[in-house]
C-alpha cells in the first residue's frame, strides 16, 4: 500500500512538473509574440505607415487593455489623421495612466489647439512649461478665435509675385495693405517685429523656434484684432512675431515683406493655392463647399493625396525621389528658388550629385546657412510628378533631419514651391486630402 501511494505522488509530481514547465513556456511564448507585434507596431510607425501601424497597435490593446505605450501611439496617430474626437479619447486614458507624463498633455494640447478651444489647451500648455503660449490662448477666453466675416462664401487674393514665392496683400488692424509670404511651411500668421509694433499687435512673450539648417531664433508670442484677406475679415488672430523683413532684400528683391501666411490660418479653409493663375483661393470649410471640390475633382480628375499632420502645422504625404521607394515628404511651400531639399541619408538614396561648385548662402528664420544646390530628375509626390526639379542642400545637419528627431518617424525631405509651380493646389483639412491640378 505505501508503496502503491509513492508511486501515485511520483507520478502526480511528474504531471505536476511537466504542467509548470508547458505554463511557463507558453507564457514566454506568449510574451514574445506581444513584444514581437509591439515592435512590428513600433516599426511601421517610424516608417510612417501609421494605418497600419493603428491595426496591431489595436490587436495589441485588445489583449493589453492599459498599455500606456500603445494609447499614447493610437491618440498621436489618430492626431495626424484629424480625427480629433478620437484622438482626445486616447490621450485622456493615457494621462489617467501616466499623470506625470509630458507627451500625452503635449499632444491633447494640439487636440484642443486646432478645434480652438484655447481654455483647454492653455491649461495644458502651463502645464508643460509653456507659459508664453498659456497666456496667449487665455486672452481669447471672450472671444471667437478666427472668426470669419463675409457676405460670400469664397474670395481670391491675387498673387503680386509668384516667384520666388507667392506674395499676397492683405490688411492687419484695419491699415493699409502690406505684403505678406504664403508659406506652409510656417504655422500660425507671422507679422514681422517692427510692422507688429507699428500696428499695435499685443503681445504675451518670447520663445524659440528651429528654422532652415537647425538654427534656432526667438520669435513673439502675439495677437491681432483683425486682418482681412479679400472679401474675408477675419477677427481675432493669433500671431508670431519676428525679423520677416530680413527676407526682402536677398529674397525678394526689397519688395518689402511684412508676414507669412502659414498653415494654421490656412487650415481654417479650403485653401487653394493656384500658381499658373497667380491667385490664393479660400473658401468657407462648409458641407456645400466640400461638396463642390469634391465633384469638380471627379470631373476634371484631379489628383487627389492623403496627407497627415503632426504638431500644429507640419504636413507629409507619400512620395518618391529619382525612383526611390516611397517616402513621407514634408509639404512646405516656402523654399525659395527650390522645390525640394532633403538629408544626406536622401541624397545618397537617390543617387544624387551635389553641385558644390554651386553652392551659396540661403537664408530662413534663424539667419543665413550654406546650401548646396541639386537637380532631381524625377520628383513625386502621390500620382504628382515633376521633372528636372532644382533642390537645396543645407549641410552639417548629418544624415538625419531635425523633424525626424521630433516626431519619431522617417523624412524623406521637403517638397517646395518649385514642384507646385504648374499646379493648383487645394488642402482640404476635413478629410485630409490634397487636390492637385495640373495647368499646362
Amino acid at each position: 500500500m505505501r508503496g502503491g501511494s509513492f508511486m501515485r505522488i511520483v507520478r502526480t509530481s511528474y504531471y505536476i512538473f511537466f504542467f509548470i514547465i508547458g505554463f511557463i513556456l507558453l507564457t514566454c511564448i506568449r510574451i514574445n509574440a506581444e513584444q514581437s507585434n509591439i515592435e512590428l507596431a513600433n516599426g511601421l510607425f517610424k516608417a510612417g505607415k501609421f494605418e497600419r501601424a493603428k491595426k496591431v497597435y489595436k490587436e495589441i490593446l485588445a489583449k493589453k487593455p492599459k498599455n500606456f505605450h500603445i494609447i499614447l501611439k493610437l491618440g498621436e496617430i489618430s492626431l495626424f489623421s484629424n480625427h480629433l474626437n478620437e484622438a482626445e479619447k486616447w490621450l485622456k486614458k493615457a494621462i489617467e495612466l501616466r499623470p506625470n507624463e509630458r507627451k500625452p498633455k503635449s499632444l491633447l494640447a494640439e487636440v484642443y489647439y486646432r478645434q480652438n478651444d484655447f481654455q483647454k489647451a492653455a491649461s495644458l500648455f502651463r502645464n508643460i512649461g509653456r507659459e508664453v503660449v498659456a497666456k496667449k490662448l487665455e486672452s481669447f477666453k471672450d472671444l471667437t478665435p478666427y472668426q470669419i466675416e463675409s457676405k460670400t462664401d469664397i474670395t481670391a487674393l491675387n498673387f503680386i509675385i509668384t516667384d520666388p514665392l507667392p506674395v499676397v496683400q492683405v490688411r492687419v488692424n484695419g491699415r493699409e495693405k502690406v505684403n505678406f509670404i504664403i508659406d506652409t511651411g510656417g504655422s500660425e500668421l507671422v507679422l514681422d517685429s517692427e510692422f507688429a509694433k507699428a500696428i499695435g499687435a499685443q503681445k504675451f512673450g518670447t520663445e524659440t523656434g528651429t528654422f532652415a539648417g537647425g538654427k534656432k531664433a526667438p520669435y513673439e508670442q502675439g495677437k491681432i484684432g483683425s486682418l482681412i484677406l479679400g472679401d474675408f475679415l477675419v477677427k481675432n488672430v493669433p500671431i508670431h512675431i519676428m525679423n520677416v523683413r530680413q527676407f526682402s532684400k536677398p529674397i525678394f528683391k526689397n519688395l518689402r515683406i511684412d508676414g507669412i501666411i502659414g498653415t494654421v490660418l490656412l487650415y481654417h479653409f479650403i485653401s487653394t493655392l493656384n500658381y499658373p493663375e497667380g491667385k490664393l483661393i479660400l473658401a468657407r470649410k462648409t458641407e456645400e463647399n466640400l461638396k463642390r471640390l469634391k465633384k469638380e475633382a471627379k470631373e476634371k480628375k484631379y489628383i487627389i493625396i492623403p496627407f497627415w499632420m503632426a504638431g500644429d502645422h507640419f504636413m507629409f504625404a507619400w512620395g518618391t525621389i529619382n525612383k526611390s521607394k516611397p517616402m513621407l515628404f514634408l509639404i512646405d511651400t516656402g523654399l525659395a528658388g527650390g522645390g525640394f531639399t532633403c538629408p544626406k541619408a536622401t541624397i545618397e538614396e537617390a543617387g544624387i550629385k551635389l553641385l558644390e561648385d554651386k553652392a551659396g548662402e540661403g537664408i530662413g528664420g534663424g539667419g543665413r546657412v550654406k546650401v548646396i544646390p541639386f537637380i532631381v530628375e524625377e520628383l513625386s509626390l502621390g500620382e504628382a510628378k515633376g521633372k528636372n526639379i532644382r533642390g537645396l542642400f543645407v549641410p552639417g545637419r548629418g544624415k538625419k533631419s531635425p523633424l525626424e528627431k521630433i516626431f519619431g518617424f522617417h523624412i524623406g525631405g521637403i517638397i517646395s514651391h518649385a514642384f507646385f509651380r504648374n499646379y493648383a493646389l487645394t488642402f482640404d483639412f476635413t478629410e485630409m486630402k490634397l487636390y492637385l491640378s495640373r495647368k499646362k
